[in-house]
């Protein structure tokens, strides 16, 4: 009885001491910049905050001594605004690394403040191929998705299946171009035309003059270069409009399963889009997604998900390399394969793009669907190295050819 009752008090000593060491040493902060109330906020926004605090808590909230804190800031879609929240982040909040970033502007502003400091950025939710070409830097990621592997993924889908003339509806930013451009590069490559294209604003509300366009184009396939409210409200108006009853395929080039969601399978049912994760893949992704939905009544977007691993994997090769010292923690992160819930012998290149596998799925029709969110069926499992830019074509130059 007193073997066990020492035993006890040391591993209450234990946690106390612990505990003690963390409120002595200041907190390792990590820093969200998000979209917390605009086009994308269902995509990352709170979302990605709570992601990332599971992913602390899970780690066990602590490392090397220090207490794990998320901080969050919501930078409106505003470049300039994003940069400012990166730099107060990092110079008067000490924050360590900054993840998700939430859009490609952004994204980009955040870059070259995290780039000038030397501070790991992880980005999740934007999908510019800048972000690991010319913007590339040592301590960037580009974790998710991006505008190749959407492009390549969804594209070639098409038009393999003889979807070959396209026209696009584009958001006027770094995101909507790169996509346009690279879904473009793909039809043509695989023997398609592009017809067309009309660029928008972003966060547009009324996309009729758009879709007159588009339809008058007589282009197999509309393929949408945008994302979030944006890509719902152009889904929604082409129904409106009959351009699918007229013959004419909506092509949603980046899709959320929220956003589908939000368009509701009688209307979205058919789509073809690419994901880099879906709640009901595996075994894995269903029990992380039921834990996520929990606490937040909806399931995770792929971004959200993402978010997670990448803190997940940044924690771990923190406690690894026995510092937050970037460039010690970035060579143990690109050392160490990345299996989890999100990605299967995932691995971060020397141009900073995390490398996974990506699915095709289709949309299902109402009477296939078992439930809210219950939305995709998988098509295809594409690997990494066949969906992503290869290496051979990166314009990173930090990438040795």
């Amino acid at each position: 009885m007193r073997r066990v009752l020492a035993g006890v008090l040391a591993c209450v000593f234990a946690i106390s001491a612990n505990a003690s060491l963390a409120q002595d040493k200041p907190p390792l902060k990590l820093g969200g910049i998000l979209d917390m109330s605009s086009l994308y906020a269902d995509i990352t926004g709170s979302g990605s905050e709570t992601a990332a605090k599971m992913a602390a808590e899970d780690f066990g909230g602590t490392v090397l001594g220090r207490k794990i804190e998320i901080v969050v800031g919501d930078h409106l879609n505003k470049a300039d605004l994003s940069a400012n929240i990166a730099r107060d982040m990092i110079d008067n909040q000490g924050v360590e690394m900054i993840f998700d970033v939430a859009a490609s502007a952004t994204a980009l502003a955040a870059a070259e403040i995290a780039k000038a400091r030397g501070k790991i950025i992880m980005f999740n939710g934007p999908g510019s191929i800048r972000l690991s070409n010319e913007a590339c830097g040592p301590y960037t990621v580009h974790y998710v998705f991006d505008t190749f592997a959407q492009a390549n993924v969804t594209g070639l889908a098409a038009v393999k299946s003889g979807l070959d003339t396209w026209f696009f509806l584009t958001a006027d930013y770094a995101f909507g171009q790169d996509l346009e451009k690279d879904t473009s590069n793909v039809v043509v490559k695989s023997g398609g035309k592009v017809l067309g294209s009309v660029r928008h604003p972003i966060n547009t509300s009324d996309f009729s003059s758009f879709l007159l366009q588009a339809q008058a184009s007589k282009a197999k396939v509309i393929g949408l270069a945008n994302a979030g409210g944006d890509t719902i409200n152009a889904i929604k108006q082409g129904a409106e409009f009959g351009i699918t009853k007229g013959g004419q395929k909506i092509s949603p080039l980046l899709a959320f399963v929220t956003d589908i969601d939000s368009v509701g399978l009688e209307t979205a049912q058919g789509l073809l889009l690419a994901e880099a994760f879906y709640w009901d893949l595996n075994d894995d992704t269903r029990a992380f997604s039921k834990r996520f939905m929990e606490r937040t009544k909806r399931v995770p977007t792929s971004a959200q998900a993402g978010v997670y691993s990448s803190v997940m994997h940044y924690l771990q090769a923190v406690q690894a390399a026995g510092t937050t010292d970037a460039a010690a923690v970035m060579k143990v992160m690109k050392e160490t394969p990345i299996n989890d819930m999100f990605a299967k012998n995932g691995r971060i290149r020397e141009d900073g793009r995390m490398v996974h596998d990506m699915y095709l799925f289709e949309v299902k029709k109402p009477s296939e669907s078992k439930g809210r969110w219950d939305d995709y069926k998988l098509l295809a499992t594409v690997p990494g190295d066949q969906a992503f830019q290869p290496l051979s074509e990166s314009r990173c130059p930090l990438v040795k050819k």
